[in-house]
């Protein structure tokens, strides 16, 4: 019952953020999505995504996106009409995933390949192959490490990348200063220049 409410509550959150013209509301209430994501997480008991979700999501994207807002403007600009090759490739996306996800076994079916042949070599046999008592950092660190050194890498790659923007926005408007200044500076030298002729 609680899954469901908290589905239900990020669909609305969800359809609020992409009707909104403000990108401070925006940011704001995509942060209370990611902690309300977490939640719903910790509900599935996925307490490790969820300390990631409320971590990244909620804390560090939040963060990336109001210093952008800073460097930019807080108002989304008029809205344009609708691309339709856009509108078919998202539509067909979401089809293929769709039917993709038909084919998942459901949450907590003890049939499922997972629980038949993984769960319990990971329980009992990870101390001893890996040589770490904690199973989650086993998992993590060892059976899927090439999985979390891809998440790490992407994780790092955009962070720079965010940085990049940011410091070119900061470079890009001191220089639109400077020019400015410049451009008043030349204007009231010819304005004296023309006085004393």
């Amino acid at each position: 019952m609680v899954d469901i409410v908290l589905l239900t509550f990020l669909v609305i959150l969800g359809i609020t953020i992409i009707r909104l013209g403000s990108l401070f509301a925006s940011v704001m209430l995509t942060g209370i999505f990611s902690l309300v994501a977490a939640g719903l997480y910790v509900s599935m008991d996925a307490v490790d995504v969820a300390f990631t979700e409320a971590a990244v999501g909620g804390g560090i994207a939040t963060l990336l996106f109001l210093s952008t807002i800073a460097l930019t403007t807080s108002q989304e600009k008029s809205k344009e009409k609708v691309s339709m090759p856009a509108l078919i490739v998202v539509l067909l996306t979401g089809t293929f995933l769709m039917f993709g996800i038909s084919d998942i076994p459901k949450f907590g079916d003890s049939s499922a390949p997972a629980h038949q042949y993984l769960s319990d070599r990971y329980v009992y046999k990870s101390p001893n192959e890996i040589g770490v008592p904690n199973m989650v950092t086993s998992v993590l660190a060892s059976y899927r490490g090439y999985d979390t050194m891809g998440e790490v890498t992407v994780i790092f790659t955009a962070g720079i990348a965010v940085l990049m923007l940011l410091g070119r926005g900061r470079r890009g408007r001191a220089g639109r200063n400077g020019s400015i200044a410049n451009s008043d500076q030349s204007s009231s030298v010819s304005q004296r220049e023309k006085g004393t002729v």
